[in-house]
């Protein structure tokens, strides 16, 4: 099923099913309205709770299709990370087998437990050499569960495990109860990749700021990510 965005016509979304296993996941191809020239992707998925649909996903997505990315997220209802990674591990396959589009580079991310996905997935493939791996983005990192900061070196093994080639974008919020921000600052440190961080000011670990709308949230945190993104690129 295709959705065109009538207003301004910037971008068009398309239903997938991703096969995984015998069974198939539930994706959306959001892609510039012109999609002659489309050579970047960007794949996302959600956290524990939700799905693809989360609404700082869907806005995201249609931010980078007006911006002429490829945005290719999906739904993966499992908890467990690594069956979380073998599904983003099945999506990565699909969009690189995709004939419609000629994708050279790709950047993998996510919301919460799925950018920890992400960022396993990204190490793997680091190890075997996909050249198409462009980069890492991370949204509201959980760095260890509320009040539990000891969990901290085990969560964050992946993004220390990343190459020194591999850009990192983390966006997180200052009062984010899932992420010190002296503890996370001092795994940056650790982390070989070049990691750039963007602290929302009184931002949660929803990326919600008391006494700010949510769209004005929203639009600069997908500026943040779009502006990132043209820098790797240049």
């Amino acid at each position: 099923m295709r959705q065109i965005c009538k207003a301004m016509a910037e971008f068009n979304e398309d239903s997938v099913k991703v096969p995984f296993g015998t069974k198939h996941l539930d994706a959306a191809m959001c892609f510039p309205a012109s999609d002659t020239d489309v050579h970047t992707a960007v794949v996302l998925t959600h956290g524990a709770g939700g799905d693809m649909n989360f609404k700082h996903l869907f806005s995201l997505a249609r931010a980078l299709a007006s911006s002429g990315f490829l945005c290719f997220r999906f739904t993966c209802k499992g908890l467990n990370l690594g069956y979380k990674v073998k599904a983003y591990r099945a999506v990565w396959n699909f969009l690189k087998s995709l004939q419609r589009f000629t994708i050279k580079q790709i950047f993998v991310g996510g919301r919460s437990m799925g950018c920890r996905a992400a960022a396993a997935l990204a190490r793997q493939l680091s190890e075997e050499s996909e050249d198409a791996l462009r980069g890492v983005i991370c949204l509201s990192f959980p760095l260890h569960p509320p009040a539990l900061t000891r969990a901290h070196l085990q969560r964050s093994e992946d993004l220390r495990g990343l190459p020194d080639h591999l850009p990192v974008l983390c966006v997180s919020g200052t009062e984010d109860v899932m992420c010190d921000r002296v503890l996370f600052e001092g795994i940056v440190k650790e982390i070989k990749a070049k990691v750039d961080v963007f602290w929302l000011k009184g931002g949660n670990h929803g990326l919600r700021v008391k006494g700010r709308s949510e769209d004005s949230v929203l639009d600069e945190v997908n500026l943040q990510v779009i502006t990132w993104l043209t820098k790797q690129l240049a």
